[in-house]
């Protein structure tokens, strides 16, 4: 009898697990954090540097802070996005010597990227200003994707970088670092100097 009962409960287990729905466990798909991008709209720099371009309208010029900063250095501030766009301007007299030092730091400052970047792309850019510039583009997650320095080779030299003071990945990030490229590229086609 206790054979019929065991058998019994054997049984009804298997049956009644077996018209239970299997449940399936499926990881959740990646998903990005949602960002609203507005159309790209410039406006002229109005602050008085050796220097005019044009900013987005969404972006304010701040000077910038740091300790090591010159006078003519400034942030383009996406509050929206905290992002920025650092612009370093410095005088180079028609001193070779002095404009070798300059390039050869924006080397510097984009391999400094080398230990989290997964690859490094150089590029030069001819803007519809006649103005030859060297654009960096640094992928991986690194805090600046995009640096570029340009220069008359005699008197103005400018180095830009975007950076993100955030944790965030970039493939996070990626729709706002296009954008901010765009805005660079902006920057770089209506550079005059002064």
């Amino acid at each position: 009898m206790l054979k019929k009962i065991l058998l019994f409960s054997v049984i009804c287990t298997v049956l009644t697990s077996c018209n239970k729905k299997e449940e399936r466990y499926v990881p959740r798909p990646k998903g990005f954090n949602r960002v609203d991008l507005p159309p790209h709209a410039y406006q002229k720099l109005t602050q008085s540097h050796p220097y005019t371009f044009e900013i987005s309208k969404y972006a304010e010029a701040l000077p910038d802070t740091f300790r090591t900063a010159g006078k003519d250095w400034i942030f383009i501030n996406y509050p929206q996005f905290k992002a920025n766009i650092q612009i370093t301007y410095k005088e180079i007299g028609n001193n070779p010597a002095l404009l070798k030092s300059y390039i050869d730091d924006s080397y510097k400052l984009a391999s400094k990227h080398q230990i989290r970047a997964s690859a490094i792309q150089e590029q030069r850019v001819l803007s519809k200003t006649g103005k030859t510039a060297i654009l960096f583009k640094i992928e991986g997650d690194v805090p600046s994707p995009y640096q570029f320095y340009t220069t008359d080779s005699t008197k103005h030299f400018m180095r830009g970088a975007i950076y993100f003071p955030t944790a965030t990945k970039n493939d996070s990030l990626a729709p706002v670092i296009d954008y901010l490229q765009k805005d660079m590229i902006q920057l770089l086609n209506t550079l005059n100097w002064r």
